[in-house]
């Protein structure tokens, strides 16, 4: 007897396809066409659901995280299990992006087992698409490649690391010499040979990410690499201004949150303090009959001890 089913599933199309779930293929297909790949890092299931309604390609479940969420002074001192628990509301949040987890710093560099090991709680627990590892140098392309092996996809990053950046000398543009972008733009190479999907460039020259796209098949993401790169990402509250201080040079600032968000939490504390809040129409109100049951039986309980 077949096991079959007697007709195929219906499936059923959105009218505006571009809100199917995004897939490698997709973002392939998305890529060769020449149509620019829109990414934003998100946090939590708001920021997700900021994503999800923008119709945006990629989300970044970054360890930028650590600084901009949780409080910490870089990304280093984020651990995994903080990460797998943005990623999960992030994974909650939001059903069309492809979802990209960073790895953070220790959870990966020691070994390809832990590399791999790692990659997989990002897959299982959180959903994630596919993460990301920083570095392009002999560890980080071995861990790239035992993780593509073992079947999830990794992107890459490049140029500025934010794990790294006190060995680079700091939150500043990299490659900004002819051997340095050299090195840049063979470790691209590397990341790409063992077959990396995607590889970020983070403040480099753009005549710098314009070698690295010439010299690449996969689609490149700029933060601070001009505009040669197949798609652009910038921090969630970086692009909302939801931080003090002006960001990185490359930050272009669409709102401004940060202002709105303590000037209304300064409106609430001021009128609670003058007694304008709660007023009448945030009450409750109670039926005149059983406000005098009420009253009836408050009046038969013994009197409060003095």
């Amino acid at each position: 007897m077949s096991t079959y089913p007697s007709a195929p599933k219906t499936i059923t199309i959105p009218s505006d396809a571009s809100r199917l779930p995004m897939t490698l293929p997709r973002l392939v297909d998305q890529y060769r066409r020449g149509e620019k790949l829109v990414m934003v890092t998100a946090y939590d299931y708001p920021s997700a659901r900021a994503a999800e309604a923008a119709g945006v390609d990629l989300v970044l479940v970054g360890d930028s995280g650590a600084m901009t969420v949780l409080g910490y002074d870089s990304t280093v001192p984020v651990s995994l299990d903080e990460m797998l628990m943005l990623a999960k509301a992030v994974r909650r949040g939001m059903e069309s992006p492809f979802m990209v987890a960073d790895l953070p710093f220790g959870s990966y560099e020691v070994s390809d087992q832990q590399a791999i090991e790692t990659a997989m709680r990002f897959a299982k627990e959180a959903g994630a698409d596919a993460v990301k590892l920083e570095g392009c140098g002999e560890m980080a392309v071995a861990r790239a490649k035992a993780i593509v092996q073992a079947g999830i996809p990794v992107m890459g990053h490049v140029g500025l690391t934010p794990q790294t950046a006190t060995a680079l000398g700091g939150y500043r543009a990299q490659a900004k010499d002819a051997s340095a972008a050299m090195a840049l733009v063979r470790g691209a190479e590397a990341l790409e040979a063992v077959g990396c999907f995607s590889v970020v460039l983070e403040a480099i020259p753009s005549v710098v990410a314009e070698a690295v796209v010439d010299r690449l098949e996969i689609p490149t993401i700029g933060i601070g690499a001009g505009p040669s790169t197949a798609g652009q990402v910038l921090v969630f509250h970086d692009l909302l201004g939801i931080r003090e201080g002006r960001g990185g040079k490359f930050v272009q600032r669409y709102a401004d949150l940060q202002d709105a968000m303590d000037q209304g939490v300064a409106a609430y504390a001021a009128d609670v303090r003058s007694k304008a809040y709660p007023a009448e129409q945030h009450e409750y109100a109670m039926d005149a009959a059983e406000v005098s049951a009420l009253q009836t039986a408050l009046e038969d309980l013994p009197a409060k001890p003095l």
